[in-house]
C-alpha cells in the first residue's frame, strides 16, 4: 500500500490531480498534510469536519462570497460601504492597468485565490515586470484544484487594485481573523509582524484572554498579551453579522486608526490542513461544528 506522499507523487506525475474526484483527492491531501488518515464516516476534529464540509455542504452563495470583488456587494448590503477598503480598479488582464494613473502606494491582487497580493509602497521603485509575472501566473490557476475548496472552482479570475492601508499611528496594518461557529464568533487570531517578515499568529477570546491554541503559542510566557485594539469589540460584532448564515466561517478584518475594514471570508481555514493547531484545539473546535444540523 502506497503512502499518501507516494500517491500524491504518482498522481502529479501522471497528471491526474485535476481529473480525480474530490472524494479521492481530499483524503490523500489530508494524510499528506496531517500524517493521519481522514475519518469521513465519523469526523471528530475541526480539520476533519472541514473536509466533510468541502464534500457535503454546498451553499451556492459561497462562490460569490469567496470572490474578492463580488463579496463587496454582500458587505455593502450587510454593513455599508464604509467597511470596504477603497477599490481603485478592476481589470481582466495586467496589460489593462495604466500605472501612470495609480497613486504612489497601492495593493494589487487577484480576486479568486489566496497569496496573490503585491504591496506597492513606492511606485518609483515598483517592479512592474515582476508583478506582471506573478499576477499572470495566478490568473492562470484554478485555486479549487489546490485543496478542493469547491467555492473557488467557478470564480472568474480578475485583477483588483485597492487603496494601500496602514494604521498611521503605528505604521502597521495588522489583520484579525475571527473564527465563527453557527453565527457566533468564538475567538480571534491576531496576525502581527507581516511587514517585517516575522509573522506571529496569536489567539484571543472575546474577553481578550490569550489562548494557547497553536504550537507557536506555547512559546509565550505566562501572562502574555498584546495591546487590545480599541475597535476589537466592534470587530467581534461585525464578524457575527457576516457569519450568520454558515456553520463555520472565518471572518478576516482589519483595523486602521480605529476604523474597521473587511478583508475576506474564509470557509475552510488552512484548507482544513492546519497541522499547527494543538490536538486539544483541533478537538475543541471540532465539537463546535454540529454536522447533524447541516
Amino acid at each position: 500500500m502506497y503512502s499518501a506522499d507516494k500517491k500524491l507523487e504518482l498522481i502529479r506525475k501522471w497528471g491526474l490531480e485535476k481529473i480525480l474526484p474530490s472524494r479521492i483527492m481530499i483524503p490523500i491531501y489530508f494524510e499528506h498534510h496531517m500524517n493521519k488518515k481522514l475519518n469521513l464516516k465519523s469526523p471528530k476534529t475541526f480539520n476533519e469536519k472541514l473536509q466533510w464540509l468541502k464534500l457535503y455542504y454546498k451553499n451556492p452563495a459561497m462562490t460569490d462570497l469567496v470572490d474578492k470583488i463580488k463579496v463587496r456587494d454582500y458587505i455593502e448590503e450587510r454593513l455599508g460601504n464604509e467597511y470596504l477598503i477603497p477599490l481603485i480598479g478592476v481589470y481582466d488582464s495586467f496589460d489593462e492597468i495604466d500605472f501612470t494613473k495609480l497613486p504612489n502606494q497601492f495593493v494589487i491582487k487577484c480576486n479568486h485565490d489566496s497569496g496573490s497580493y503585491i504591496l506597492c509602497e513606492n511606485k518609483e521603485t515598483f517592479d512592474i515586470n515582476s508583478a506582471k509575472e506573478k499576477i499572470n501566473y495566478h490568473l492562470n490557476q484554478n485555486y479549487y484544484y489546490y485543496w478542493r475548496e469547491w467555492p473557488y472552482k467557478n470564480v472568474k479570475p480578475r485583477i483588483m487594485i485597492e487603496q494601500y492601508m496602514t494604521n498611521f499611528e503605528e505604521d502597521s496594518f495588522d489583520d484579525y481573523k475571527f473564527l465563527c461557529f453557527n453565527g457566533k464568533a468564538d475567538n480571534v487570531m491576531v496576525c502581527t509582524g507581516r511587514r517585517e517578515g516575522n509573522t506571529k499568529f496569536r489567539f484571543f477570546d472575546k474577553q481578550w484572554n490569550f489562548k494557547r491554541y497553536n504550537y507557536s503559542g506555547l512559546q509565550e510566557k505566562e501572562g502574555y498579551t498584546i495591546k487590545k485594539p480599541p475597535c476589537i469589540d466592534k470587530m467581534f460584532e461585525i464578524a457575527e453579522i457576516l457569519a450568520q448564515d454558515f456553520p463555520c466561517v472565518r471572518v478576516d478584518l482589519y483595523c486602521a486608526d480605529e476604523k474597521v475594514y473587511f478583508g475576506e471570508l474564509t470557509f475552510f481555514p488552512q484548507a482544513g490542513f492546519d497541522s499547527q493547531l494543538l490536538d486539544s484545539t483541533d478537538k475543541l473546535w471540532g465539537e463546535k461544528i454540529i454536522l447533524k444540523k447541516i
